[in-house]
Order: structure tokens, then C-alpha cells, then sequence
């Protein structure tokens, strides 16, 4: 639920996510960017893993989590609902694009793939030296049958990213569709 986007928040980040039993509900990373995050359990039950700690999650439940911490919930009841809520201490909140990225997907598995692309334009407009935005169109456009367009956004984010995007892209289920064309090898290794 991109709740930033919804409400028109400029100062911090929100954001609800949803989930089911046995599956995220949050899921795992550990903020590079500086953020922190507060976890408000809405609805449900989860199972927070915070740097390797198991914390029990009903509904009411509140979890602070650090910069550079690995976090992640799984959903342990039935319609689980978890408000994050995020920004960098002392620092002016600027949006990462990763919540769009996000609705660029859902509008694309409700139907709207042309929805979905505007969304991503508009990302990479915004923000046209960002290696995310292209790593993301590249996931997009190979999930929606785009090749010749994934291969040439996978190529930019791998000269503008870190020197792990080949690895990312080795493991990431979105790019699967490009493994048997033989520019995935060339390309990525």
C-alpha cells in the first residue's frame, strides 16, 4: 500500500504491507541509505527477524529498527497489516523511488502494463542517473516480454551500479526470462 505516494507525504516515508501466513509481509533488507524505520504491527501477527533476533508481533506491536540492521516479518495470520514508517536522522527526506517501482508492479499484475511502464518513466525521468530505476525497468520489461528493452536497461544499471548489480541479477527471479538468450551471458557473466 504506497501509502507516501496516497497521502502526498514529502517528509518521512510511509508505507503499509500487506501479507498471509508463511509469507513476507516485510520483506528482508537492511536500509544502506541511512533510514530507519519504525514497524507498527496494524492487523495480524508477525514474526520480525531483526539482525538474526525473533521478535513475537501482535497487533499494537511497535518495532524500532536502526540504519544497517537486516530486518524482515513474516505474515503469521490472516490479513496481516504492517505500517513502516522511515527516514534518515538529521537529513531532509528525499524519496528512493522504490515504493514506485512497487506500484509500477502491482499495476502490471491487475492488468496494467502500460500503467506500469508510465510509472517507471516517470521514475527514470525524474531520476535518469539512477542504476535502481534501470535495474528495475529491466526487471519489468523482462517480466512483461520486453527483452530487447530489459537487455539495454540491465547494460546501463550495470555500468552506473555497484560492482555487485551482476550478482543481484544472477539471483533475481524477474530476470529469468532473459537467462536462455545468449546476450544474458555476455552481459552478466
Amino acid at each position: 500500500m504506497p501509502l507516501r505516494q496516497e497521502l502526498g507525504l514529502r517528509a518521512f516515508g510511509a508505507n503499509c504491507w500487506t501479507g498471509e501466513p508463511g509469507r513476507h509481509v516485510v520483506p528482508q533488507h537492511s536500509e544502506t541509505s541511512g533510514d530507519e524505520e519504525l514497524y507498527v504491527v496494524v492487523r495480524g501477527r508477525a514474526r520480525f527477524t531483526v539482525d538474526g533476533q525473533d521478535v513475537d508481533a501482535p497487533a499494537g506491536t511497535l518495532i524500532h529498527v536502526p540504519a544497517g540492521e537486516t530486518r524482515e516479518a513474516i505474515a503469521e495470520e490472516p490479513g496481516t497489516i504492517v505500517l513502516a514508517v522511515g527516514a534518515t536522522p538529521g537529513e531532509s527526506f528525499a524519496a528512493r523511488g522504490w515504493d514506485e517501482v512497487v506500484v509500477a508492479f502491482a499495476k502490471a499484475r491487475a492488468g496494467d502494463v502500460a500503467g506500469g511502464r508510465a510509472v517507471l518513466a516517470a521514475l527514470l525521468a525524474r531520476e535518469p542517473e539512477s542504476w535502481e530505476g534501470d535495474y528495475n525497468l529491466a526487471c519489468f520489461a523482462a517480466r512483461y516480454g520486453e527483452r530487447d528493452e530489459a537487455f539495454a536497461a540491465l547494460g546501463r544499471a550495470l555500468a552506473g551500479g555497484p560492482a555487485d548489480v551482476a550478482d543481484l541479477a544472477r539471483g533475481d527471479d524477474d530476470l529469468a526470462a532473459l537467462h536462455a538468450d545468449p546476450r544474458w551471458a555476455e552481459l552478466v557473466g
